[in-house]
């Protein structure tokens, strides 16, 4: 009576209209109350399955199954074993807000997760909060990233002023790196992880008389700080050993296809200029820096067959449900650029490969169907057979994953997905609807700048804008982007957050500040005119 007694005082106080992806933040003691009712329904009871959910950093989902390029056979077999989505994306491809998705099952623009410094509230309800609270053993290891208040002072501040009347290169030169020898197996730090994950799942989960939920986030294959370039230094270095290289079939890697800086879209050219891309380079400087990327991707897969295998050793993916998919992809040189932050396919495709638990007997097989990282949260919640809390915005996997008759069809989930971007490194706010075929990018209000249109079945590497050629399907794509979510009015709220963010940080430092400007990332191109750049900032904050 008690609790039913706070959850109405709650509600009362809060009227919440809570449909579809143009929701109000939901107060988070009304999600926690509501939950705290909330009990695994009957019959089920400990006999819910186990959850096990790898999420590494950085990795084009465009690789899964790629045998002819790279060798990931855990990841690979998982995806020809289980249930492969070969059509999954970031909702925001950069970590933080695109993490924050996947946390909170809301759309970046509901959670206001705007950049690698805003995501969500410490205390803010996830998925394992939630399956905790109905019993679940929870235990997490490594990157998790989806709370406000991460990441440099560069990486802020780069967001923040990106409507700045500069393009400044705040990255450093993307650059391949050969580490260790032929038996150097462990280069990332990931590696060390491992041991109490094992050891963990031996001891703990295989005794456990609960379900459980096992989280484990990498940070490979993104890539590593780059030293030369000051302490406030990004990640741009490609780095690998020789072992890790013999994973990769040099003769498929492919140099690809540029359109010279002066035939780029507005956006794109900033991309690349604030990335530090517009210089020459060679074609041995791209094969490598792809190459290495490819063997970054392969040392990730090995890592998670050493989770896969404890727990076939343990007889746990009997009962388990495991994934395996990324925050967001990698360029690794497509469109003169490295990283994420794009919605071309490198940046926002990522991989969603997903096994049932092998008592159930089901059947592998392929989704078509586009999905996204805001569909984990109800999947999580289905799978405990846990009530959703209100104003997800994603749609459950579980019957994609359960029927193999549906894998083709959209099982009343919408035909598209939504992705978004108002973080550094691109200087508007931009918007990707995937729906069929096509994938339209609006940017900013819709209005000043033209949109990008691509026909991903005739143009995988989306080089042909269609925007000219296509007038009726970009007209229908803006329609239902509109229908969706009002993105001009989020591009100003956007905007006013950079401009009071970054007043707010100018007071803070009072006379620091053009010291702290000179020292960030930008710091080679901020050094050749610090008063001019000043003097446009000052122009910004007062427009």
């Amino acid at each position: 009576m008690l609790l039913l007694g706070i959850l109405i005082i709650i509600v009362s106080i809060n009227i919440i209209h809570a449909s579809g992806v143009n929701n109000e933040e939901l107060p988070v003691k009304l999600q926690l109350t509501k939950q705290l009712l909330t009990k695994p329904r009957e019959g089920k009871g400990d006999e819910r399955p186990n959850i096990v959910f790898v999420i590494c950093d950085a990795m084009d989902g465009r690789l899964v199954g790629r045998d002819d390029l790279l060798q990931m056979p855990n990841i690979n077999n998982l995806a020809k074993n289980g249930v492969n989505f070969i059509n999954a994306y970031t909702n925001s491809p950069i970590c933080c807000p695109s993490r924050s998705a996947l946390w909170s099952g809301r759309h970046t623009h509901i959670t206001e997760s705007w950049n690698n410094y805003k995501g969500l509230s410490k205390d803010y309800p996830t998925w394992a909060v939630l399956l905790e609270q109905a019993g679940y053993n929870t235990k997490i290891y490594g990157k998790t990233d989806y709370v406000s208040g991460s990441h440099s002072l560069s990486n802020r501040m780069e967001a923040w002023t990106r409507n700045v009347n500069f393009t400044l290169a705040q990255e450093g030169h993307p650059t391949p790196v050969l580490f260790g020898n032929e038996s150097t197996t462990n280069v990332s730090t990931d590696w060390l992880l491992l041991p109490s994950i094992t050891q963990w799942i031996q001891t703990n989960a295989s005794k456990s008389s609960q379900p459980f939920l096992l989280y484990v986030g990498f940070t490979l294959p993104h890539p590593y700080n780059t030293p030369s370039s000051g302490k406030a230094a990004g990640g741009s270095t490609f780095k690998t050993s020789p072992y890790w290289l013999k994973k990769v079939n040099q003769s498929a890697v492919t140099i690809p296809k540029w359109i010279p800086l002066d035939q780029m879209h507005p956006v794109d050219y900033y991309e690349t200029a604030t990335k530090n891309c517009t210089s020459d380079f060679t074609t041995d400087e791209i094969h490598k820096i792809r190459a290495y990327y490819y063997a970054m991707c392969a040392e990730t897969d090995a890592m998670f067959g050493v989770i896969l295998d404890a727990l076939k050793s343990n007889n746990l993916l009997q009962d388990s449900y495991v994934f395996f998919t990324a925050d967001h992809g990698d360029l690794a040189m497509e469109h003169r650029q490295f990283y994420k932050m794009s919605m071309y396919e490198g940046s926002s495709h990522v991989p969603m490969v997903a096994m049932t638990p092998q008592k159930d007997n089901l059947k592998p097989g392929v989704v078509t169907t586009p999905v996204s990282l805001v569909d984990v949260f109800p999947t999580f919640m289905d799978i405990a057979n846990v009530t959703h809390p209100l104003g997800l915005n994603g749609t459950s996997l579980l019957p994609l994953l359960q029927d193999p008759s549906s894998r083709h069809q959209s099982q009343d989930r919408p035909d598209y997905i939504l992705s978004q971007y108002h973080g550094c490194n691109v200087n508007m706010s931009s918007y990707m609807l995937r729906q069929g075929d096509w994938k339209i990018v609006v940017y900013g209000d819709g209005k000043t700048t033209p949109p990008h249109l691509f026909n991903l079945a005739t143009d995988p590497e989306e080089l042909d804008d269609l925007v000219n050629k296509e007038p009726d399907k970009v007209k229908e794509m803006e329609q239902l982007l509109a229908s969706i979510m009002d993105f001009s009015a989020v591009t100003t709220k956007v905007e006013d957050y950079n401009k009071q963010s970054f007043t707010e940080w100018k007071k803070s430092v009072g006379d620091k500040y053009s010291d702290k400007l000179a020292n960030l990332r930008w710091w080679k191109d901020w050094q050749k005119a610090p008063k001019e750049y000043e003097k446009k900032i000052d122009e910004w904050l007062n427009s």
